[in-house]
């Protein structure tokens, strides 16, 4: 395996012996480890999200969302989360309230709004991301969604006028 090779060199009085140490079953095996590991190790998949998107239909959808069958959460920047209920005419900055991504919090607003519902089948929940959000604040509100049991949500951008209300509301 390794081989000390000894030579003695003469040089006045004393001898010195230089070892010179053969390096090369060490690269071998520094080689075989490397392609052993490669070769074992497992990487890491990339986690992925289902959404479940609606089918094409040529005829335009019959059941409405109207503002009592839907509750908005607006995902704001510093970790804000805002909802609302009203109509574009009826929203200001009083009743654009603000919660936290507790799990329960958000729970009791989607199973209130789904309480207060007209038409239950219809209830939908709508999903607005601001420029300034993250994406794990996002993931925490389909979690939360997902543990409400609601199957029927929504993902769009706000709209002028709630993003006029929200801009007057985080001053």
């Amino acid at each position: 395996m390794a081989e000390v090779i000894a030579q003695e060199k003469s040089g006045g009085k004393q001898r010195k012996k230089l070892i010179r140490v053969d390096m090369t079953p060490m690269v071998d095996l520094g080689f075989l480890l490397i392609t052993f590991f490669m070769f074992t190790t497992n990487f890491t998949k990339p986690n992925v999200m289902d959404l479940g998107l609606p089918a094409k239909s040529p005829t335009p959808p019959t059941n409405v969302v109207d503002n009592k069958n839907q509750v908005t959460f607006i995902i704001g920047k510093d970790n804000r989360i805002f909802y609302h209920q009203e109509a574009k005419g009826d929203l200001n900055t009083s009743n654009l309230k603000e919660t936290d991504y507790n799990g329960v919090n958000i729970s009791k607003i989607i199973s209130k709004a789904y309480n207060d519902a007209p038409i239950k089948d219809n209830f939908t929940i709508i999903i607005e991301p601001t420029d300034d959000s993250n994406y794990k604040n996002f993931v925490d509100m389909l979690d939360n969604i997902a543990i409400s049991k609601k199957e029927r949500y929504g993902i769009t951008d706000m709209k002028p006028w709630e993003k006029k209300v929200y801009e007057e509301l985080i001053k």
